[in-house]
Order: C-alpha cells, then sequence, then structure tokens
C-alpha cells in the first residue's frame, strides 16, 4: 500500500483520537464542532470519531483491483437502516423482558450509572462497553461513559444485531474505494456518523440522520458534489477521477413527479423520521408529573436532599418497587441527573417517565 495524502491525512485523524484519549487540552476546540452533529459529543464519542474518520480514510486505499462501489455503498445503506430500525425494536423488547413502560427512561445504577430509552438507546453500546471494560478496563477513564451497566439486562438476541456492526464497516471499506478525494472524506465522514449513531442514540439521534441520509447524499449526487468542488477550487485531478462515477441514466424520459420521486424521495424521509421522532416523544409524555419507579430500593433514600418536589409516593412490598411522583416542572435531564446523588448504592434501577414538554 503506497501511502499517499489520503493515508497521511487518515493517521493524522487517528492520532487526534489518540490525543483526546490521552489529554482533554483539545476538548475546547473540538468539542463545540463535534457537539453539532454527534448530539452532544463527550469524549469517548470524540475518540471513536475521529478514529474511524482516519481509519476508514486510510483502509479507502488499500484496495487497488476493480470492485462495484455502487453496490457496495446500496449495501451499506440497507444494512445501516436495518441496524437502526432494529436498535429501536431491541428496546421495545428489552422493556417487553423488563415489564416496563414503552415511554420511559431506564436508569441502570449498578457498575456505574447507565440510561437507555426507545429515543435514546444504548443497549447495543454496553455490549461494546462490556467488551472494552474485559479488555482496556485499567485504562478507561473515569469520564467515559461504557454503559456497562445495562449489559446485564440485554435480551440475547442483541449479539446478533450487533453484527452488522462489522459487517456494515466492511461495506463501507469496500464502497470507498478508487474514489474521487471528496466524496471519500464524505463517506468517511458519513459513516463515521452512522457507527457511532447506531451504537450510541439508535435511530432517532442526530449522527445516525447525518450518517444514514448523507450516505445516501453521495450515492445519488456525488459526481455532482466532486464536479462542483473540482470546478470551485480548479482541481483538475478530482474531475478526471470524477469521470468514473458520471451517472448513465438508461431511460431520459420519465415524468416530473417520477423524477422528483427518484431524486427527492429520501430528503421527505428524513423530514418523516424527525417528524416521527417528535410525534413518539409527544405522545408518549407524561406532563402532569414525573412517574419515578425504583426497583429494590433500600431503606435510607431522601429525595428531599436534592430539593426535589416529591407530589406523593408509594411502596409495593410484592414487587419491592417504590414509585414516586415529581414536580413536572424539573427538567428531564436534570432530574435524571440528580436523581443519581441519593439513588447511588441505594437500588438496582429506576425508570422515569418522559416529558419533553420540560425542555420548553
Amino acid at each position: 500500500m503506497k501511502v499517499n495524502k489520503t493515508i497521511l491525512v487518515g493517521a493524522i485523524f487517528i492520532l487526534l483520537g489518540g490525543i483526546i484519549f490521552l489529554t482533554d487540552i483539545l476538548n475546547p476546540v473540538i468539542r463545540p464542532i463535534t457537539y453539532t452533529f454527534l448530539m452532544g459529543s463527550s469524549k469517548g464519542k470524540d475518540i471513536i470519531f475521529f478514529g474511524l474518520l482516519g481509519l476508514f480514510l486510510i483502509l479507502s486505499q488499500t484496495i487497488k483491483k476493480e470492485i462495484n462501489t455502487t453496490k457496495y455503498l446500496v449495501i451499506s445503506i440497507i444494512t445501516g437502516t436495518v441496524l437502526l430500525i432494529s436498535g429501536i425494536l431491541l428496546e421495545v423488547l428489552f422493556r417487553l423482558q423488563m415489564g416496563i413502560k414503552l415511554n420511559t427512561i431506564f436508569v441502570s445504577m449498578t457498575n456505574g450509572m447507565s440510561s437507555t430509552s426507545i429515543l435514546h438507546t444504548h443497549l447495543l453500546k454496553s455490549i461494546l462497553g462490556e467488551v472494552l471494560t474485559q479488555m482496556m478496563g485499567p485504562f478507561i477513564q473515569s469520564n467515559i461513559n461504557t454503559g456497562v451497566g445495562l449489559y446485564q439486562y440485554i435480551p440475547s438476541i442483541s449479539f446478533l444485531i450487533i453484527l452488522l456492526i462489522p459487517i456494515l464497516f466492511v461495506t463501507i471499506v469496500l464502497a470507498s474505494q478508487r474514489r474521487p478525494w471528496f466524496t471519500n472524506f464524505l463517506m468517511a465522514f458519513f459513516s463515521s456518523c452512522l457507527i457511532i449513531g447506531a451504537i450510541d442514540g439508535g435511530m432517532f439521534a442526530t449522527p445516525s440522520y447525518v450518517g444514514i441520509f448523507g450516505l445516501y447524499l453521495v450515492y445519488r449526487n456525488g459526481y455532482y458534489l466532486n464536479y462542483i468542488v473540482g470546478r470551485f477550487f480548479g482541481d483538475k485531478n478530482l474531475l478526471k477521477d470524477n469521470e468514473s462515477f458520471q451517472p448513465v441514466y438508461k431511460n431520459r424520459n420519465f415524468g416530473k413527479i417520477r423524477y422528483i420521486l427518484n431524486r427527492f424521495a429520501i430528503y421527505f424521509l428524513v423530514v418523516a423520521v424527525i417528524f416521527l421522532r417528535f410525534t413518539i416523544a409527544f405522545a408518549g409524555a407524561e406532563p402532569d408529573y414525573y412517574t419515578v419507579d425504583i426497583t429494590n430500593p433500600s431503606e435510607n433514600i431522601d429525595l428531599g436532599n436534592i430539593s426535589i418536589e416529591v407530589i406523593d409516593y408509594e411502596h409495593n412490598n410484592d414487587t419491592n418497587k417504590t414509585t414516586y411522583h415529581i414536580d413536572p416542572a424539573y427538567n428531564e435531564m436534570e432530574l435524571i441527573n440528580d436523581l443519581k446523588v441519593p439513588l447511588n448504592n441505594s437500588c438496582e434501577y429506576y425508570t422515569v417517565s418522559w416529558n419533553v414538554y420540560s425542555y420548553m
């Protein structure tokens, strides 16, 4: 494999990921940028993002023989879509298995605090977190949440679903071969977002949107993107490499409606998926109060220590579960984080009902 500019850039990104792992010195610069497309970026996400970005760029230069990259790009888009949908179905199965409501956030308090919900799933993340913990546990910093607290609860089918990730990785590498540098970089960027979104967030997470629809953008309009960039910067090499990707229309005599659907249907789907996310969030919201169900609580829980206004509560001796109804004026995310203080080492897990109105 001959070292070229793409490989060097990829190596720089991997080095950047290593620096972020070892020190926080770059956080003030990196975090505001990655926050916009990684949906609340964190140290762990930043490390994985730059590592994947660099790795995809390097591996895109490894195969020199002719490959039907378009075919593998289509396979990648289909595999990624199946992976995202499977992640949500896994959340539903998980909740049916645990006997908890669909419109709740599940928070495990064993092996560290770990949360998951249909709107932002971490179930697949817990599997990878368990693997990393077994392999390099002492080197993982305390501010990196691996989600291992969820591992003991996940359905067994999760281990089959997570196999789609290495399959997706391989098809993306094959789809990236011999592409012009601009769409090659776009594919590495979108693919990194897609894998991160599938692991940390699921179908309704921002990086998942960016990833899956970004890959489709390259599939449908990659030639034109390269052409525009090549003409703008006067990059003759980019324009030359792009010639082999010029689309061939087998039938130019299709109507306007068919053309619009063929070219822009995916973007309508973007709006539909985002609309679905907000519809589910509002339909499942419990605006009158938060319902907090605490399983296997200890006797010394005192929510008053964090100034939470409890409307009422009850304890079920048969299930050993305590249910609190809490003032809805509390911000949902703040409530989940604040409950960590009194419930740390004081229960097995707890659930909190959704209240999307608390963010308004």
